[in-house]
């Protein structure tokens, strides 16, 4: 049961905060080789809990803490097309380097080399006392082959015609044998084929329904969040859209309603501060939200900074509030490419994390980007090469990351300012990103981004109203550097900008 002080963590009181994903498995190996002994949940050493609170982060999220099948597993050291994935990334890996899909969950338990429940617990509590949260995975769609109710209640999946097995592999299995057996689907996404270690959850029939929210209910006890996988492939119009006339459960036993209002509903009536997080496509954000999420995943802003632009970005950014504070901002995580790799230079890796991580909503980092590490890991392997930290990266984050923790970004008003020519024929200005941030009573800051590779100005309006005095200081957080400017020229001109190629301004603004 959760204490008092777990509950004061108020994650979703939280206006911006800063999610951090951590690969469980990976983790606690590499800290019990360091270690020369096996270091669990609960045993994590407290150095490393003081970096994260050192960081200004709100919540961990521990990705991979469910119990994999030998069947997951199995698949895992089977497939062809993953083992070329884990030689690119691991040329040295070897089976036992492979621990199945961490999202083929045979059961939602803790395995004991984790250090079980028990361990969850102590690393909760011991979070708990620096103010951090615990997220932990729900995955709505699907279970592994595996679990215990494909045997025990075969109903609650989809099921398939006697030759789709036979015609379908890339859909369908067999499970059972005899009389017995069954054909179901293997969960997946509409636009491709099945993830074969899986099995599709049918969420329209009512007892699966029940179960899966009663699932969630037990997780929700033992964390303060749950980021909840793929969450719009069990929405009605995309789960009929996907699987049709085989998702009718037919007769009493169909569920009505949106799974995520019933699931949601129903933590919520016990725990009204849990936080629900959505990865979420397709521009299904906005109904997500509607349906009750904290935050969903914002993949567009993710791929126009990596492929379209300042002007694109800024767009994006001008979507309803209400949108913007309850979106999750990235530049990567584990199903997407290193941000050190994919944003070629470290100047554009150090713009792009400072739009992240100072725009309205929770910015999430993923564990070794703070390093620059380059190597996207497949989620099913245990190990990870051997990468050097890149010290200007390093430092660059952990400035920005401190500068962010504080008030007038955590409490504070945003505002996206509109950059304009610095003289005709000057498009420069069109690169440039401008966010204004303030807090009545613990001040305001103005983040500049040319966000481009080559150098630009531009002048930009400041919103005068919110700041007193005839001389308005700009002093620059990043450099220590600080700038004085007449009030009045400001008000007749705005301010000037000439900045390099990806350069950043963060200025604390004081009259």
């Amino acid at each position: 049961m959760a204490t008092n002080k777990r509950t004061g963590v108020g994650l979703r009181a939280k206006a911006h905060p800063v999610l951090y994903e951590i690969n469980t498995r990976v983790l606690l190996r590499e800290l019990s080789l360091a270690a020369g002994k096996a270091v669990t949940l609960g045993t994590i050493p407290g150095a490393l809990l003081e970096e994260w609170e050192r960081y200004g982060i709100d919540a961990v999220w521990l990705m991979g803490v469910w119990s994999s099948g030998p069947a997951g597993i199995a698949i895992a050291r089977q497939d062809e097309r993953l083992r070329a994935a884990y030689r690119s990334a691991l040329p040295d890996f070897t089976d036992e380097d492979i621990a199945g899909s961490p999202y083929a969950i045979r059961a939602y338990e803790i395995r004991e080399s984790f250090g079980g429940e028990k361990g969850l617990a102590v690393l909760r509590e011991r979070l708990a006392e620096r103010g951090i949260g615990l997220v932990l995975d729900f995955v709505p769609n699907h279970t592994a082959r595996d679990h215990a109710w494909v045997t025990t209640h075969p109903e609650y999946y989809v099921h398939g015609g006697e030759r789709d097995a036979e015609e379908r592999p890339d859909l369908f299995f067999r499970a059972g044998s005899g009389k017995g057996a069954v054909t179901l689907a293997m969960g997946r996404d509409p636009s491709f084929a099945g993830w074969t270690d899986t099995a599709q959850i049918n969420v329209a029939h009512r007892g699966a329904r029940k179960a899966m929210i009663q699932l969630l209910e037990r997780i929700a006890r033992m964390c303060d969040g749950v980021r909840c996988d793929m969450a719009m492939l069990v929405m009605k119009s995309v789960f009929a859209r996907t699987w049709g006339e085989h998702a009718a459960p037919g007769g009493e036993g169909h569920a009505a309603g949106e799974f995520w209002t019933e699931a949601i509903g129903a933590v919520r009536a016990r725990q009204p501060d849990h936080l629900f997080i959505a990865e979420a496509y397709w521009n299904m954000e906005w109904d997500l939200q509607q349906l009750g999420f904290d935050y969903t995943y914002d993949k567009t802003l993710f791929d126009r900074l990596l492929r379209e632009g300042a002007g694109s970005v800024r767009d994006h950014l001008r979507a309803e509030m209400e949108y913007q504070k309850h979106s999750l901002r990235f530049i990567e995580n584990h199903d997407e490419q290193r941000a050190a790799s994919s944003l070629t230079s470290e100047p554009w890796l150090c713009a792009a994390s400072t739009v992240i991580a100072t725009i309205p909503g929770m910015v999430m980092f993923h564990e070794g980007q703070f390093e620059g590490r380059r190597v996207k890991l497949p989620v099913q392997l245990t190990r990870r090469p051997v990468e050097a930290v890149v010290p200007r990266t390093k430092v660059f984050m952990e400035q920005l990351l401190k500068i962010v923790a504080s008030p007038p970004f955590r409490e504070g008003a945003w505002r996206l300012l509109m950059p304009r020519a610095a003289w005709h024929d000057n498009h420069t200005w069109g690169n440039f990103l401008i966010f204004w941030w303030h807090h009545t009573g613990a001040g305001t800051r103005l983040v500049v981004v040319n966000y481009a590779p080559l150098s630009g100005q531009c002048y930009v309006d400041v919103p005068l109203e919110e700041i007193s005095g005839t001389s308005i200081e700009f002093h620059d957080l990043l450099s220590e550097a600080a700038y004085v400017r007449d009030r009045n020229g400001l008000a007749s001109k705005g301010i000037y900008f000439d900045i390099q190629p990806y350069g950043i301004h963060i200025f604390e603004v004081s009259s």
